[in-house]
């Protein structure tokens, strides 16, 4: 399915990430996803300050998508923070401007992210199926650095094309539907500056991965970007 590409994005960077995969990958999408250790997706860097275990002991079924307003740059040291307090107020895994994922915490530990699933005002998507469901026991969170000072600059080329790849891994890894990918602003009360993480979930969503596909798309499969608002 073909998706208008939209302004801030680059079609190469995804290009690149696609035939990286395309051309690296030893073993089938799902089995990679699943396994233990630091597991590399081709196309995706993921540094990990923690081993992951076995999926299956995870209690994720949803996927929140934040931003933060870190300075670029200032990923891994969030994450490195993270890792040395895991209940801290935070995420799982942490995406450098550059794309570059930091996985901070193991992934059976509970962080502190999200308001309870506070919004039930169904401005951006029904949340009679969000309201007070979707919160951090359940949720695994992805949190985007970069967006200071002025939060309305969205993610980077390298950042949305990292998106892409490490949503399909964490949808392959726990079983979790595209439909159960969610901005922080769809279901959180959040700044109004912006809507917090939703072009990053429009996106991800936009790809109808299904987890149990085995493999990604061809690059010619996927022009980024998603739906119009």
């Amino acid at each position: 399915m073909l998706v208008l590409v939209r302004a801030g994005l680059t079609l190469a960077a995804l290009m690149f990430s696609l035939a990286a995969y395309a051309q690296g990958a030893t073993t089938d999408f799902a089995t990679l996803a699943k396994s233990e250790g630091q597991p590399q997706i081709p196309g995706l860097r993921i540094v990990y300050l923690t081993k992951l275990g076995n999926p299956a002991q995870a209690p994720w079924r949803n996927i929140i998508l934040h931003q933060t307003e870190g300075a670029p740059g200032s990923a891994r040291g969030l994450a490195e923070a993270q890792a040395k307090h895991p209940a801290r107020r935070g995420v799982t895994l942490w995406v450098e401007t550059d794309g570059t994922v930091y996985w901070s915490t193991p992934e059976t530990i509970v962080t502190t992210h999200g308001d309870g699933a506070n919004r039930n005002d169904n401005k951006y998507i029904d949340n009679s199926k969000t309201y007070r469901q979707v919160t951090r026991v359940n949720s695994i969170g992805v949190e985007f650095n970069g967006n200071a000072p002025d939060v309305r600059v969205p993610p980077t080329p390298e950042q949305f094309a990292a998106s892409l790849l490490l949503v399909r891994f964490l949808q392959e890894r726990y079983g979790i539907p595209a439909e159960r990918i969610y901005a922080h602003n769809w279901i959180d009360y959040k700044d109004a500056r912006y809507c917090e993480g939703c072009e990053l979930a429009m996106r991800a969503r936009a790809q109808a991965y299904r987890p149990g596909q085995g493999e990604l798309p061809k690059a010619s499969d996927v022009m980024i970007s998603a739906p119009g608002r």
